[in-house]
């Protein structure tokens, strides 16, 4: 049988395609939009999921049913010893919480469940960080607690386009999301391991990436700069929508770090839902040690 099988989510932002040239399994995140079942990357596309967010269609995002992820996790030990699972943070699902609870009552030591706090590029570099564990003969255990010890070693920064999507999911008022507008405003949200918390409030979307981009600077100056310096630190680009619209970001990120292998995915929709289309976003990311 064979070592490893790696799982993740589609919040990962990892595509099916890629996930099957990666050699690891994605399960994709269901949403019901209308009332109707769709599941991310299968039978709802980026394009499609932004058409109905901005035709008002009621959505509302969901997690995996217990049944979908034990019957995934049943024909991988088929085939594998041991499954690893590396779903979005704690802090923003029930993913996790229902997972750990299924692996400790019917797969104790054959399938791994990891708390990364992670979502987007960040949980998707540390899915490559897993690959590059596993072929280096680490087991599910020992992997999952080298990316349980380094989750807090990431930071990302989003800017948003609209404040239409915060307003809808109640977390700003309908008349500061009235007068933001008025005023232009961009707000500045970020993840620090568990969850999306306010950052900061600017005048414009030139001031919210150069906001974004000191944020950036200063947790590399402060946190990770024996990783920058050494070349152990990942950094990516993430946005809402258009691509197009986003390359001029990744440029303007590329610029700042000439020496960086910069990427750029699209955030994931679970995220996209409750803060709309156009934003951008910048992360960062450390290799674990065991990787140096």
């Amino acid at each position: 049988m064979k070592n490893i099988a790696i799982v993740t989510d589609s919040n990962s932002g990892i595509t099916q395609k890629e996930a099957e040239l990666l050699g690891i399994n994605v399960l994709p995140m269901p949403f019901f939009i209308d009332g109707e079942l769709y599941f991310e990357d299968i039978n709802l596309t980026q394009d499609e999921f932004y058409k109905m967010l901005e035709n008002d269609a009621d959505i509302s995002t969901s997690q995996p049913s217990p049944g979908e992820v034990m019957d995934l996790w049943d024909k991988l030990l088929d085939e594998y010893m041991q499954v690893l699972y590396i779903p979005m943070s704690s802090g923003l699902s029930s993913s996790y919480s229902t997972a750990a609870m299924l692996a400790e009552d019917d797969y104790e030591g054959r399938v791994f469940v990891v708390n990364n706090q992670r979502i987007s590029v960040t949980q998707k570099l540390a899915v490559l960080d897993s690959i590059e564990l596993s072929k280096k003969g680490y087991d599910g255990d020992a992997i999952k607690k080298i990316l349980e010890a380094s989750k807090f070693d990431s930071s990302i920064y989003i800017t948003l386009e609209t404040l239409k999507y915060l307003k809808k999911g109640g977390r700003i008022t309908p008349a500061a999301a009235t007068l933001g507008t008025l005023l232009n405003i961009k707000p500045v949200l970020q993840i620090q391991g568990e969850k999306l918390d306010s950052f900061a409030k600017s005048r414009g979307k030139k001031a919210a990436k150069k906001i974004m981009l000191e944020a950036i600077e200063r947790d590399i100056n402060e946190r990770f700069s024996e990783a920058y310096k050494n070349g152990y630190l990942k950094i990516a680009a993430a946005y809402t929508g258009s691509r197009e619209d986003a390359d001029e970001w990744l440029e303007e990120i590329k610029s700042h770090y000439p020496d960086a292998d910069v990427f750029m995915d699209p955030l994931s929709l679970s995220v996209s839902c409750h803060i709309g289309s156009g934003a951008i976003a910048i992360a960062c990311s450390e290799l674990p040690k065991e990787l140096r």
